[in-house]
């Protein structure tokens, strides 16, 4: 390969822009149009590349695709995001995991039983720590969900305890958000906000 052709596959083009970043909306409408497991698949074999903090990887997800699994969870809704989510081929219930140190052996071998051991009676550093990297990763997750080419609903409006006594009941799973996720249906974007001025959000040393 030439030195042109290397530069060209470190820069995602115009098109790779626009679908992640620039055009990607949030969807609050679905067409029933299926969301298969394997698409589902490739989203967490993107997302689980992300980034956390000394590799902890605290982000779980647990994917709800059945009728009555979304019938479970949208009792635990607030109210206006229950029918968009029983409409959604599928739901991501994301979580973290407050054990998260239990497998640091594996995520980072050279340093892992000391970084197990470290954190085994740390319970609020785990928490902290997990709930952070968690939001990284789960940034990535919705990145990756465009990329694989469906769109993706966040919501944070829902009673995290009634969803984890449902779905995670007597494991060390946290949820933290739940994504809606397929392809758009009628009218699925409200009108694109404003962001906030580059020279407001930007300093440069």
């Amino acid at each position: 390969m030439t030195d042109r052709e290397l530069q060209a596959l470190d820069v995602l083009d115009d098109v790779g822009q626009k679908l992640l970043f620039t055009e990607a909306r949030t969807a609050n409408t679905f067409a029933a149009k299926a969301v298969y497991d394997h698409e589902l698949a490739m989203i967490w074999e993107l997302a689980r590349w992300s980034p956390s903090a000394a590799n902890s990887q605290p982000l779980r997800a647990l994917f709800v695709r059945t009728r009555e699994g979304k019938e479970r969870l949208v009792r635990h809704l607030d109210e206006g995001n229950r029918a968009k989510t029983l409409s959604a081929p599928a739901v991501a219930v994301l979580a973290y995991d407050v054990d998260f140190h239990e497998q640091m052996p594996t995520v980072f071998p050279a340093r892992g039983d000391v970084l197990r051991a470290a954190f085994a009676h740390q319970a609020e550093t785990r928490q902290n720590l997990a709930a952070y990297s968690s939001a990284l990763q789960t940034g990535v997750f919705l990145l990756a969900v465009r990329a694989v080419g469906l769109a993706a609903g966040p919501m944070a409006g829902f009673d995290k305890a009634g969803v984890d006594e449902e779905f995670f009941a007597d494991t060390s799973w946290r949820s933290h958000l739940v994504v809606n996720i397929g392809h758009p249906g009628a009218d699925p974007w409200f009108p694109r906000l404003p962001r906030v001025p580059t020279e407001d959000a930007v300093a440069w040393a």
